[in-house]
């Protein structure tokens, strides 16, 4: 880094079903992380974005806060928090504002991107992103910064995501508990792709899936523009369920088993006549198994979870197609998060998909890289990420501030327009 370079430091905190992750970090100007400290500990208390067990959160979140600062050696006082459950709902919509002078001014990008917002949500949901695809003006469609066009109408189409209020602010209550404050709410699917997506990934079209304990995270891209975004509620942690029900053993033995044995394909292509012992529960003598009976069992419920993904493509491709948008994934699938690193999962994908698939960690990261160069990372690394870039591609976040900010923009452009035409009458 060149010396004289002011940077922020940044904290991402991501709370999940199987456990809580902090990362500390700054980001340098050309959106390299540099990694300062990292915080991990078991997740108690919530499941698939649900908080079930409040005190306990409160204690995991802690720990894994008291983690990272030690390591950092610094006192955490706001985060960047993630969210994520079958709460979240996402929709493509589109506003249209005139152009009040000879050409596109920021006021009215800011007062289409608003149009195109503010639709009724259903009861207890609240708008946690607005996402800009493109823009059209007048006859000319496909534009990505119409800034300084000339034309009569402005045309704005965004990816909105929302979730539920009370999720939400159960969440920041408890990571408020542990005296920190919330700086930004994102959308876990939505900060993972700041770290493992390219530009390039995006403008040829691409799927990633953020493959958790409790959840699995779809966002699509083409033609550079975020087009799906979907939350899938169940993950890994039906797969470690397959497990202790078929070798009638506990969850804590099957998921041992599964992170240390298991293979998304059958047979196992590796090892798959190693020997794997087996604690029984009730006192019974331990038996053993080879990794290719257990691949039999796990095989068939990644096929069938990375399955319900390309039934939500399938759907997608046709009305992305009946609108007249083209839907290629060039770039393929990109699977990451802690599910990511079960064996073989790239090869069973691949035959799920028919396409090219790569497993994916964080991308541009320095400093700590040993701590974080891993899938299971790539949620906290992109809250980073994404608040570094915030403001260029994102126009609202959880932030009660940022939203507050964001409308009186609004309001000031809508002003401006409506005393320019008031002004020629």
């Amino acid at each position: 880094m060149v010396k004289g370079v002011e940077t922020k430091t940044i904290v991402g905190l991501e709370v999940g079903t199987s456990k809580v992750v902090v990362v500390v970090g700054e980001v340098f100007p050309d959106g390299v992380v540099n990694v300062l400290g990292v915080g991990s500990c078991p997740s108690k208390g919530i499941d698939r974005g649900s908080i079930t067990d409040f005190g306990a959160v409160v204690g995991s979140i802690q720990r894994a806060i008291e983690a990272a600062e030690s390591m950092a050696d610094c006192q955490i006082m706001s985060v960047t928090l993630a969210i994520t459950g079958e709460h979240i709902q996402s929709l493509n919509e589109s506003g249209f504002v005139p152009i009040a002078e000879s050409e596109v001014t920021q006021e009215e990008i800011d007062s289409a991107l608003h149009t195109a917002s503010s639709i009724k949500l259903p009861e207890g949901l609240s708008l946690l992103h607005v996402i800009p695809q493109e823009y059209a003006v007048d006859g000319q469609m496909n534009i990505k910064s119409p800034l300084g066009l000339e034309g009569v109408r402005l045309k704005a189409q965004v990816h909105l995501i929302a979730c539920h209020q009370d999720w939400q602010n159960n969440l920041k209550k408890a990571v408020e508990r542990c005296g920190l404050q919330v700086d930004k709410v994102v959308f876990s699917g939505f900060a993972a792709t700041h770290s493992v997506l390219t530009e390039g990934d995006k403008d040829l079209g691409v799927c990633l899936i953020d493959f958790g304990a409790g959840t699995m995270n779809v966002m699509v891209y083409t033609n550079g523009a975020l087009r799906f975004s979907k939350v899938i509620p169940y993950a890994g942690n039906i797969v470690t369920n397959d497990i202790a029900h078929a070798c009638t053993i506990s969850r804590a033995e099957a998921e041992r088993i599964k992170v240390n044995y298991a293979s998304a394909f059958y047979p196992a292509r590796l090892h798959g006549d190693k020997k794997i012992e087996v604690a029984s529960i009730g006192g019974r003598a331990p038996r053993s198994l080879t990794k290719s009976d257990l691949s039999l069992i796990t095989s068939a419920r990644y096929t069938e979870l990375l399955g319900v993904v390309k039934d939500e493509l399938d759907k997608l491709k046709a009305e992305l197609e009946a609108k007249h948008i083209k839907f290629e994934l060039i770039a393929g699938v990109v699977i990451t998060g802690g599910g990511a690193q079960i064996e073989d999962l790239k090869e069973c994908a691949s035959n799920v998909f028919h396409c090219q698939v790569r497993i994916a960690s964080p991308l541009n990261i320095t400093g700590l890289t040993d701590y974080v160069n891993r899938p299971q990372y790539s949620t906290v690394v992109g809250l980073l990420q994404y608040n570094h870039s915030n403001s260029d591609d994102d126009l609202i976040s959880g932030s009660d501030d940022s939203e507050g900010t964001f409308f009186e923009s609004i309001w000031q452009g809508v002003k401006k327009i409506v005393n320019k035409v008031r002004s020629e009458f």
